[in-house]
């Protein structure tokens, strides 16, 4: 089969593949393909039917749906091609790409790939949750389908699992459609979002327990009950007709992994070198694929950042890399983007983006060949996000090892008790 030639194709059609597309084009590259294995383009936030979006972007506050059809339009506007209704089977070497759709197979051989497939919520069975299997269980994203492109209500009165920022959108949700939640619970003594917006669900009168444990599901045809352990380890049973699994997630790294591309088992996505180059460097990666999770802005402005440094790569702007650098990180860090440093003395990404595992108080430090070059005193939790300039770190093309440490302690939040 003949291959189809472009300049870039752009696997994933959500906030960081279209931003990307945009900017693609408007550095003078002239095929920019994006394809999308859905019909309708737009990615996640077409599913999320509530604002905030796209204030940072376009200095308007629109609906999820509304941004969506935005950055759509956007695209289409630039000359970027859009191929609905394809997928990815396949990431070969050097850029060249299997897709199927239902004219049948096609190969695909780009001179760069962009890899923004986003994140999915992990779903029960890995969760490990007991109990029956009744209808009635599903996650944030299927509840926003249900409300927002079908018109349905999956379910009056659900138990919400998790206190991520999609939980508490899960919410404004529910209330818009009616749906009245019995109770969000949080395994955790504190809300995973920033406050004050974990005082959201109190304020529209849904009952937060923190501490609080899901063990088992009841329901012959559909969800009757829900068993939970609270952080008191009194057992409690929550007469629900639903069950709203929110967060946990994970990268859509599923062609990466069947793939020739090195993934990082600490983040779940690609390795990626500070121009988001891919251990093949045909191949880049943007978005949520990288870590889980950020919101639709970031992965908007990481799209069209990581898209200028394609574009300088296909102008040969940027060295290439004859070795790489792996940015080693210690417990409590559990995950550093991007995980590599090319040493080409060419500027990348600005920061590294770091998480870590535990709630914790101390000295973050980075070391270039075991010297301090960048410290800073920091009280960080777990899923939020902390940035290292790296600029300041000064870094030359003549280091060898580069090196993060946490220096600190574990730090205990009490916890915030549950409500009536």
């Amino acid at each position: 089969m003949k291959p189809d030639y472009v300049d870039v194709a752009i696997i994933g059609s959500g906030p960081a593949g279209l931003s990307a597309a945009v900017e693609l084009r408007r550095q003078g590259v002239q095929r920019v393909v994006v394809i999308e294995r859905e019909n309708t383009p737009g990615g996640v936030p077409r599913h999320c039917g509530h604002p905030p979006f796209g204030f940072r972007e376009y200095g308007r506050i629109y609906s999820g749906p509304d941004y969506a059809r935005r950055n759509v339009a956007e695209a289409r506007s630039a000359g970027v091609e859009l191929r609905l209704g394809h997928t990815v089977t396949h990431l070969g070497q050097g850029g060249c790409l299997h897709l199927v759709s239902t004219a049948g197979a096609v190969t695909l051989q780009a001179k760069r790939v962009l890899l923004a497939t986003g994140v999915r919520e992990t779903p029960r069975a890995a969760r490990l949750i007991g109990g029956d299997r009744p209808l009635g269980v599903i996650n944030t994203g299927a509840l926003q389908a249900y409300l927002y492109l079908h018109n349905l209500k999956p379910f009056e009165r659900p138990l919400i699992i998790g206190t991520e920022l999609v939980s508490l959108s899960s919410i404004l949700s529910c209330r818009r459609a009616g749906i009245k939640p019995v109770a969000m619970i949080e395994p955790n003594v504190r809300a995973t979002a920033r406050w004050p917006l974990s005082l959201f669900p109190r304020f529209c009168g849904v009952p937060l327990h923190f501490g609080a444990q899901l063990l088992d599901i009841h329901g012959s045809g559909r969800v009757e009950a829900a068993s939970v352990r609270l952080a008191n380890g009194q057992l409690a049973r929550f007469e629900c007709d639903g069950v709203l699994l929110t967060g946990n997630f994970l990268p859509e790294a599923s062609l990466v992994r069947q793939s020739h591309l090195l993934l990082d088992p600490n983040s779940g996505g690609p390795v990626i070198d500070q121009y988001g180059r891919c251990s093949d460097p045909a191949y880049f990666a943007a978005g949520n694929l990288l870590r889980p999770v950020e919101t639709a802005g970031w992965s908007y402005r990481e799209g069209a950042s990581i898209a200028r440094l394609l574009a300088k790569d296909l102008r040969g702007e940027i060295p290439t890399a004859h070795h790489t650098l792996a940015i080693r990180c210690r417990a409590p860090l559990k995950l550093c983007v991007p995980q590599r440093f090319a040493p080409t003395g060419v500027a990348g990404l600005e920061h590294l983006q770091l998480r870590v595992s535990q709630a914790t108080e101390g000295e973050l430090t980075v070391y270039a060949d075991g010297v301090p070059v960048w410290s800073k005193p920091m009280a960080c939790l777990p899923e939020r996000r902390i940035l290292i300039p790296v600029a300041a770190l000064k870094l030359n093309a003549s280091i060898q090892q580069l090196d993060v440490d946490f220096v600190g302690h574990a730090h205990a939040t009490p916890a915030q008790g549950d409500t009536p």
